[in-house]
């Protein structure tokens, strides 16, 4: 997360309350609890489709903080990012950390290049 510096000395109510919930619980538990509150409102059995435009949506909000530099909406864009993908797998039933596992295993041992600020795969190396 970027803060500037200062700002939990500075008492920034959302800075702070970030910290706090951040030193008590840890992303799985997040995890659970947007499950436990996508259920009680009956998101886990909506339209994959309209949450997928959702999704969208928030990247496109995560985009615009990038380019604007804007720390706040970037944060938020993230965690929004999360919350709607997690919900998405909900609907389409399946296992977001399963998911997320199966990536990792994928990319871990990748060799390659960096260009230009992009991670290029040794294999599309070789077809340059």
């Amino acid at each position: 997360m970027r803060f500037k510096k200062g700002d939990v000395a500075n008492g920034n109510p959302r800075v702070v309350e970030l910290k706090q919930q951040q030193l008590f619980k840890s992303l799985d538990g997040f995890h659970q609890d947007i499950k436990y509150w996508s259920i009680k409102r009956g998101l886990h059995k909506a339209d994959p489709i309209k949450q997928m435009v959702k999704l969208m949506e928030e990247i496109g909000e995560l985009a615009n903080g990038l380019n604007k530099n804007n720390d706040k909406v970037i944060v938020d864009s993230v965690g929004d990012v999360f919350v709607v993908l997690t919900i998405l797998c909900q609907q389409l039933n399946i296992d977001l950390t399963s998911c997320v596992a199966a990536a990792y295993n994928e990319i871990k041992d990748r060799k390659g290049k960096l260009i230009n600020g992009i991670f290029v795969k040794e294999q599309d190396l070789k077809k340059e």
